[in-house]
């Protein structure tokens, strides 16, 4: 009996010993297959092509009241020479580009035919390219409004950075503002007059910035031929203008032919505790924002002192060098348009790899008077 016992015991430890092997030699053969198993290869994405052009990037939009007619840019004669003029019958719009590698350097050296300009997505027929070195005009419009007052002598010598860096042909308006605006230094190419001009700009009360854009591009610029722009030293809140305001300036920055560079000083911080300023901080936030739009509209760029490598003399440096070198582009739409009608612009370099900065849009206007006529 006890060796029966025995027997069977035996029997199921070997029935047992059986089993798990079975058992381990499953799972290894379910290990070795998924380890030997070949592994899939991903299928590679398609190469995506690189454009072999450049090509200005639109502005973000911003809200736009109803464009109404105004006097606009458009029928202008075109400049040939500087003694020559040929007159068009219908509307040139001429468009100042600026072309940059991606170091940050201008790039000079093209031709007409590296470009290509699209309005409203139609390629146009180039008419007018220029690409002359030649003396241009500046407007320095100088804040001195109370809130700038602890900013006013970096103004000044910030001002007379940017003259250093013209050319002994550029000429310059100097025009301070505040509750009113004076021109303080007429056109001129004297260094010390307009030297003299600058330090004339002192405190006032109240700030007329958009009255102060109004008189540098409608009033004075607007009588200037050839290449001209807008330094403008402020920090954007305005708090007294009647005549002008955010909207119109930008619309006729829109229509001008002058590129605006704002040099934008943040005062908010000198002046949150002067309760006679009045200024809460959305006025410095909505003064930035005109500075950034009116620069986008004109073709021009904003700079900050504090955040400018090189410092502002690198940044003058820039402008002036920028100023005399730019291509200067121009057509004649295939379209007739009507007064107040928006265009959008694109200009097309054939390399790639290059910044583009030019104006996107601009607004159909009548007809300016032509020299002499009224």
């Amino acid at each position: 009996m006890g060796h029966d016992l025995e027997m069977r015991k035996a029997v199921s430890c070997l029935v047992f010993l059986l089993l798990l092997a079975s058992v381990l030699a499953a799972q290894s053969g379910r290990r070795s297959t998924v380890e030997t198993s070949p592994t899939a290869t991903p299928t590679p994405a398609p190469a995506v092509p690189q454009p072999s052009f450049s090509e200005s990037v639109p502005h973000p939009p911003r809200i736009r009241p109803a464009d109404q007619p105004d006097s606009g840019k458009l029928a202008t004669p075109l400049t040939v020479a500087d003694n020559d003029t040929v007159k068009v019958e219908t509307s040139l719009v001429t468009i100042p580009v600026s072309v940059f590698d991606r170091n940050g350097l201008y790039v000079a050296g093209l031709k007409q035919e590296n470009f290509t300009i699209f309005e409203n997505g139609l390629e146009q027929q180039i008419a007018y390219f220029g690409t002359q070195d030649k003396p241009f005009t500046v407007v320095l419009l100088l804040d001195t409004s109370p809130s700038t007052q602890y900013r006013i002598e970096e103004i000044h010598k910030a001002a007379e950075a940017f003259v250093d860096q013209l050319g002994v042909n550029d000429s310059v308006i100097v025009i301070e503002f505040n509750s009113s605006v004076k021109v303080q230094c007429e056109r001129t190419r004297d260094r010390e007059r307009i030297y003299r001009g600058i330090e004339r700009a002192k405190f006032g009360d109240g700030t007329s910035l958009y009255n102060a854009v109004d008189e540098a591009l409608r009033k004075q610029l607007s009588k200037v031929d050839g290449r001209k722009a807008v330094v403008l030293f402020t920090d954007g809140v305005d708090t007294t203008s009647r005549k002008n305001s955010y909207e119109s300036t930008l619309k006729f920055a829109e229509e001008s032919d002058s590129l605006v560079f704002p040099i934008y000083f943040d005062t908010y911080a000198e002046n949150r505790d002067v309760i006679q300023i009045g200024t809460r901080r959305e006025d410095y936030e909505l003064g930035r924002r005109y500075l950034l739009e009116l620069a986008e509209e004109t073709g021009g760029r904003v700079f900050r002192p504090e955040s400018t490598p090189g410092g502002l003399e690198r940044a003058f440096e820039g402008i002036a060098e920028e100023l005399r070198r730019q291509y200067n582009i121009g057509y004649i739409p295939n379209a007739e348009g009507k007064p107040g009608e928006r265009r959008t612009i694109k200009v097309r370099v054939d390399r790639p790899g290059l910044a583009i900065r030019a104006r996107d849009s601009y607004v159909i206007g009548a007809a300016r008077p032509q020299p002499g006529k009224q």
